[in-house]
């Protein structure tokens, strides 16, 4: 690696704009992530966080503006797109795992397929991951035979096993029942004292304040604020994020 790219943010988005028809869902976005930092993005429904965390490996296009990872510019397309998606972990909120698969399967897929590993070394990673995300004893099981929390720890897994420089979380609790909300958040906070870069699109405002390094606010297509936790928890600078706040933690 050059020094460079070293020093390079492992995200960077230089004034990225994104329309759905006419209307404007990212605005003049400037963003960057740093190798090994956790960034938080929150802000109400439609203020287009989960399109920023979608456009970052391409799922969906940007209209005008740049994004890099670790360096080098989004390819739009090709061959060079796939290999960058496989450096990009993504986990949404839906688990999308293969319903006829078994979870180790599920697990060993890609790297079997995109990475070309070989089968026992594959296997051997799917299990130490399964066991890191702590359900080794559900490996030989289906997807619908597992809790919602049990099978988003398995979608971490799958996303891991491709040994991403960066992980992309969508909104990864918010289709889950409250109980199983922080089996798959220990895991996140377990994965961001690691040291992996993720940028994260939540509504668990815990996992903000005690896992981010940096939380950035989004309203209306625009980053608001972009500060530290304890700043933006304690004394937020927009009437937008103390009004977004102040509905959030009063209840």
């Amino acid at each position: 690696m050059t020094e460079a790219a070293a020093d390079a943010p492992m995200i960077r988005m230089v004034e990225v704009d994104k329309f759905f028809g006419q209307l404007h869902v990212l605005k003049n976005i400037n963003l960057e992530v740093p190798r090994g930092q956790v960034v938080v993005v929150l802000g109400p429904s439609g203020s287009g966080k989960s399109t920023l965390c979608r456009s970052i490996n391409r799922l969906e296009p940007i209209n005008s503006g740049v994004i890099e990872i670790d360096g080098k510019p989004l390819p739009a397309e090709g061959k060079e797109l796939a290999n960058l998606r496989a450096n990009v972990g993504m986990v949404f909120q839906s688990f999308n795992l293969f319903a006829h698969k078994t979870i180790v399967d599920n697990v060993m897929l890609a790297p079997l397929k995109v990475r070309k590993t070989a089968q026992a070394e594959a296997k051997r990673t799917a299990m130490e991951l399964l066991e890191r995300v702590g359900i080794a004893n559900q490996a030989q099981k289906y997807p619908a035979q597992l809790s919602g929390g049990q099978q988003q720890r398995a979608a971490i897994a799958r996303a891991l096993a491709m040994k991403p420089k960066v992980m992309l979380f969508d909104e990864p609790t918010s289709a889950l029942d409250p109980e199983m909300i922080n089996e798959v958040l220990d895991v996140m906070t377990t994965l961001a004292k690691e040291g992996m870069t993720m940028l994260v699109v939540t509504h668990e405002m815990g996992f903000a304040r005690n896992a981010a390094h940096r939380v950035v606010f989004m309203a209306d297509g625009e980053i608001v604020e972009d500060s530290t936790p304890q700043e933006f928890f304690s004394a937020p600078k927009s009437n937008r994020a103390k009004d977004f706040l102040g509905k959030i933690l009063t209840h």
